[in-house]
């Protein structure tokens, strides 16, 4: 089961997942993304600090929304991003498609243009 909070910060929006992210649950990570840019979020990071897992569907999820973030120009940075989890992002070339950040520090001057 995966749990999403969401933070805002001045004109960030932070989506904290945790748990594990599967077919079943993928729905609930769609969701949070679909809402964000529903309320016009253009600055969005994801902490996947305590995301134990994530499974095709999940990074399918992530992947349907490539597009949509550049057509929206949303800036969109995952950080946090536990060994595993960074290594199926890997595997299927999602870490040269979207921007992932080893800490919440680098994730904020990304989105800062710094």
């Amino acid at each position: 089961m995966v749990d999403i909070t969401e933070q805002l910060d001045g004109d960030v929006l932070t989506l904290k997942i945790f748990g594990e992210v599967d077919a079943s649950s993928s729905i609930y990570l769609d969701k949070a993304i679909q809402q964000a840019l529903d309320n016009n979020h253009k600055k969005i990071m994801a902490d996947l600090s305590g995301l134990e897992y994530i499974s095709s569907a999940g990074l399918g999820v992530f992947m349907s929304y490539i597009e949509d973030f550049k057509n929206e120009s949303v800036e969109f940075v995952i950080f946090g991003v536990s060994e595993n989890v960074k290594n199926v992002f890997g595997i299927l070339g999602l870490d040269s498609l979207m921007t992932i950040c080893p800490s919440v520090e680098e994730a904020k001057q990304k989105l800062d243009g710094i």
